[in-house]
């Protein structure tokens, strides 16, 4: 059998690792070994910040609730635990999409979530 090099099969393999590592600082986008480790970093920083940004939103969504809910009087677990009570199911980031677009539609539910709290 003849001799097989690897030389194209070894230029398309870097050109892609050097194309995933473009605008990286230093040589991390030069050279090949660096790169590779880098990119390889980099995709197990995207897989733990897609995971992160999950509770980020969460966090900014009840931060959201929590301040309107103070301006109406009642705090975030009180209002939470009378949405429960009520049977409504609106998910956090609805809540506080409503919060900031449309406080009257919000005071409306805050004013069912008191009444729940006080039934129950």
């Amino acid at each position: 059998m003849p001799r097989v090099r690897s030389g194209a099969t070894r230029h398309r393999k870097h050109k892609k690792v050097l194309k995933a590592a473009r605008g990286y600082y230093s040589s991390a986008s030069r050279r090949y070994r660096i790169a590779l480790e880098r990119t390889f970093k980099a995709g197990v920083y995207a897989t733990r910040d897609r995971r992160n940004r999950k509770r980020d939103f969460r966090r900014l969504w009840i931060t959201r609730i929590t301040g309107a809910c103070d301006q109406r009087g009642l705090k975030y677990s009180q209002f939470m635990h009378g949405l429960n009570e009520a049977g409504i199911t609106l998910n956090r980031k609805m809540l506080s999409e409503v919060a900031i677009a449309d406080p009257a539609a919000f005071d409306a539910i805050v004013e069912v979530s008191k009444a729940a709290v006080a039934a129950a």
